[in-house]
């Protein structure tokens, strides 16, 4: 498995693995606590997993967490995914910046997402599972979203998009949401 830096978003890595494939199919090893903590990432600190399906031109996101944020590790396990992470880091050298990818089973790549950044992504496939590493227990009381179609986010799609959640579809747009965030942290602060 190597890791590898993704140059669009600070802190956040591409880890792929090395599939041994045969007749039967392939084996990979999909997390391996020596290559995290390699890239200074703490392998213990991931608490929570997670798994998702979606059928083709699902569109899940963009989602973050307020206050401390949410650090993940997601991998699509069956089918291929379009993949987006945002920085929403106010101090962060890639703030505003995007990246992109095409996550997919046949490969097991995974992303780490930094705390403080929005994620989302659309199933290519006819289903695809995407699995979460997630390093804080779930509070629906700091889950955030930003619409899909943000135009100042100006996302490229891969497909029409055919089914969201109601949260998802109503989701205000990056600068209002911006707003909250910002609000939420000089809120704490005092």
């Amino acid at each position: 498995m190597k890791a590898t830096e993704v140059p669009a978003i600070a802190g956040a890595y591409l880890f792929e693995p090395t599939p041994h494939a045969d007749e039967r199919g392939f084996f990979c090893r999909t997390f391996d606590a020596d290559v995290v903590r390699s890239v200074g990432l703490d392998p213990g600190a991931f608490l929570q997993d997670s798994v998702s399906r979606s059928a083709r031109g699902v569109v899940r996101g963009l989602h973050l967490r307020s206050g401390a944020g949410e650090a993940k590790l997601v991998r699509c396990s069956y089918g291929r995914i379009f993949d987006i992470v945002v920085d929403l880091r106010p101090n962060s050298p890639t703030y505003r910046e995007r990246a992109f990818f095409e996550l997919s089973g046949d490969t097991q790549a995974t992303v780490y997402v930094p705390a403080g950044c929005a994620h989302g992504f659309q199933a290519l496939t006819g289903s695809a599972d995407t699995s979460y590493r997630i390093d804080r227990p779930h509070d629906p009381a700091e889950d955030v979203t930003i619409a899909f179609d943000d135009p100042e986010l100006a996302i490229p799609w891969p497909l029409p998009v055919t089914l969201m959640s109601r949260r998802d579809r109503e989701a205000p747009g990056l600068a209002e949401v911006l707003k909250v965030l910002e609000h939420g942290e000089k809120h704490g602060e005092k």
